[in-house]
């Protein structure tokens, strides 16, 4: 779970492994295009997908956008920059080739402008493959010559097919570019935004369903009954002494209502809290087997984990969590009730839970927490008058039976206790229906309050949570750039340590996949994104094939377990991709001299998909993310033909792309 601040927090029990913190799936629409999108709509979201490493998307969007008619130098640039992004030269189809020749030639139909020199610019790096080292020298002063934007985008999407002193040359530049846009808009502080799920609604529990109506439904018949038998057994003594029973009654009638008044009040306090206390909450406890269902316990731990963490001054985490044990049983067992449904991550509802320890804690400095005590001073001071109160109507009603007595007959008297004993009765069903139903109406409209109040508060934190993350959220494009950096410092750090430059190099490729245990989130309709990334660099020289591995923390991109291995081209004896729907891909590397190692290129995703989404569309966005079909057509090419691969696709032996200017 995340604090707010960019701390993760997560627990396991013993000898188990975590691997997968998080996952969310922001619902944006960045890349949303309406059925019937405009050609230059399609043209804007096939730039976004380039922007946002997603180049297959790109080259469909914009072709379908060109087809359509919407063709001009700037649209047919970043065409040509889908369709050589992340590939080399070999990994292009003759019809591609094709129509990048045909592409070519429609140069010179362009209007003039930065566009047109940017796309001549391309056509012309694409041309200096199969040139001579001392023919690039035009190129590359064409290439320095344009705007940063363009200047940037070519050398990122063309990365692959930059090769020998053409890449030398403008390595150095590309490097220091890097590591300055490494950790900019700060990128420390704002990763674990990415990957915080979109916060669900805020709830509140509503007032439970009132019974006021059948109190009083059946409020009529009893007080009927019960002003009966009172006159009855009042006009029996006022018979028998006029004085007495009339002072008698004016007693009775003063008890009465100071019962009534106070005794409303203590009824409603007692059943309050009964029903408080009748609330479903568990007992607290610190192991994963405390009582409940998975959820209800990832909602314990989370409520745990919080209120340890938002303590007030001069307490402990372990004597506040003591301290507040039943109010946060209370609270786990509201929020569990409230969000206890299928799909529905904890994760979610984190932003609540850490606004409730947070009011916790604040209430506690206002000295609001325990509010009870004075409820209770005042339902102490109610009960004592009510008791006295009744004990004065129990003697006035005696009295009037002993003035019953005193002047009438026996038969009188007989009927005087029968008033009496059915005023006791019908008093008593009387004043339980007139108290339910005026407790239940006053429960209502303090409910009502507290829950409009309580969601308001609540609905007041959700805004703030959700804007707060929607400003520290970064970008899609954000998220390339950085990773785009850590990949090309990666790389420089590698040739450094084997001494190689470009020239040195026939190829190379890299794969990117998690590295367990990571969080995970994407854009709808975008790749998937890691907290933590494995990085896996496969240098081609004449010599065989250098391979360099490591670990990335991405917020920091500190790195770790790092591993190097070198091989003939001979000793790479097969290449096998496992897709198993319910796991993910799984790449395998036979080595002749060596066990087979299996590489976890992507997890399963399908339970992450939208409705909407197409699960082969997806997967194939991720395996393009990662660097995937790239690597494999390689490393299969290399794993069949060995050496002879290589002397087909080096670059001095590519058939010459000649670029109309």
């Amino acid at each position: 779970m995340n604090d707010g601040n960019g701390g993760a927090h997560n627990s396991a029990a013993y000898d188990s492994t975590v691997g997968i913190q998080a996952e969310t799936v922001h619902n944006s629409n960045v890349y949303f295009v309406h059925p019937d999108a405009s050609p230059q709509e399609k043209y804007k979201v096939g730039v976004r997908f380039l922007e946002d490493g997603v180049p297959s998307r790109a080259r469909d969007m914009i072709s379908d956008a060109i087809a359509h008619g919407h063709d001009n130098a700037e649209v047919r640039f970043h065409w040509v920059l889908a369709m050589l992004s992340a590939r080399a030269y070999h990994d292009l189809s003759t019809e591609e080739l094709q129509r990048l020749h045909h592409a070519s030639r429609l140069v010179r139909t362009y209007a003039e402008g930065e566009w047109k020199d940017a796309l001549r610019v391309a056509f012309g790096l694409l041309a200096m493959l199969s040139t001579a080292d001392g023919e690039i020298g035009r190129v590359l002063e064409r290439l320095r010559a344009l705007s940063p934007r363009q200047h940037d985008a070519i050398l990122h999407h063309l990365d692959l097919l930059l090769t020998g002193s053409l890449k030398d040359s403008l390595w150095t530049e590309n490097c220091e570019r890097a590591e300055t846009a490494r950790f900019g808009n700060d990128r420390v502080q704002r990763v674990w935004a990415y990957f915080e799920p979109d916060p669900i609604g805020p709830r509140a529990l509503p007032p439970r369903p009132s019974t006021a109506a059948a109190a009083r439904a059946a409020l009529p018949v009893r007080a009927g009954l019960f002003v009966v038998t009172t006159a009855v057994l009042w006009f029996l003594a006022l018979a028998a002494d006029p004085a007495a029973a009339l002072i008698e009654l004016l007693v009775a009638l003063g008890a009465g209502l100071t019962a009534a008044h106070f005794g409303r009040c203590w009824w409603y306090q007692e059943h309050q809290l009964k029903a408080r206390n009748r609330e479903p909450h568990f007992p607290h406890t610190s192991t994963p087997a405390s009582t409940g269902d998975g959820f209800t316990n990832r909602v314990r731990h989370s409520f745990d984990y919080y209120f340890s963490t938002r303590v007030p001054h001069g307490f402990a985490p372990h004597a506040w969590l003591g301290h507040t044990a039943h109010i946060r049983n209370g609270l786990i067992a509201e929020i569990a009730l409230l969000y206890r449904e299928s799909r529905i991550s904890v994760d979610r509802v984190n932003w609540l839970i850490r606004h409730l320890a947070e009011d916790a804690r604040d209430r506690h400095n206002k000295g609001t927490l325990f509010d009870q005590r004075h409820q209770n001073h005042i339902m102490t001071a109610a009960k004592a008058l009510c008791v006295a109160a009744l004990l004065a109507l129990a003697f006035a009603a005696l009295a009037l039976l002993g003035t019953v007595a005193s002047g009438a007959g026996a038969a009188q008297i007989l009927l005087a206790i029968l008033a009496a004993g059915g005023a006791v009765w019908s008093g008593r069903v009387a004043a339980s229906s007139w108290l339910e139903a005026r407790g239940e109406e006053r429960r209502m409209v303090e409910e009502t309050e507290a829950y409009q109040a309580q969601l308001t508060t609540r609905q007041v934190a959700y805004q703030k949570w959700k804007s707060f993350l929607d400003d520290t959220r970064p970008s899609e494009l954000e998220m390339e750039t950085w990773l785009n950096c850590d990949k090309t410092l990666f790389i420089d750090e590698a040739l450094r340590h084997y001494q190689l430059t470009w020239r040195d190099l026939i190829t190379h490729t890299i794969l990117i996949t998690p590295a367990r245990p990571y969080k995970r989130g994407r854009v709808k309709g975008g790749p998937w994104r890691y907290s933590r990334y494995s990085f896996r660099l496969f240098l081609v020289t004449q010599d065989g094939v250098r391979e360099v591995s490591t670990e990335f923390d991405f917020t920091d991109a500190k790195r770790g377990n790092d591993q190097r291995s070198n091989y003939r081209f001979d000793a790479l004896s097969s290449v096998q991709v496992t897709e198993r729907t319910h796991v993910g891909y799984d790449l395998e590397l036979v080595l002749t001299n060596g066990p087979a190692r299996n590489i976890r290129v992507k997890d399963a995703d399908s339970h992450q998909l939208a409705p909407d989404e197409n699960a082969q569309e997806i997967t194939e966005i991720n395996l393009n993310s990662a660097g995937f079909i790239h690597t494999f057509r390689l490393l299969e090419g290399i794993a069949a033909d060995g050496k002879g691969w290589i002397e087909r696709n080096n670059p001095n032996n590519l058939p010459p792309f000649r670029a109309v200017d």
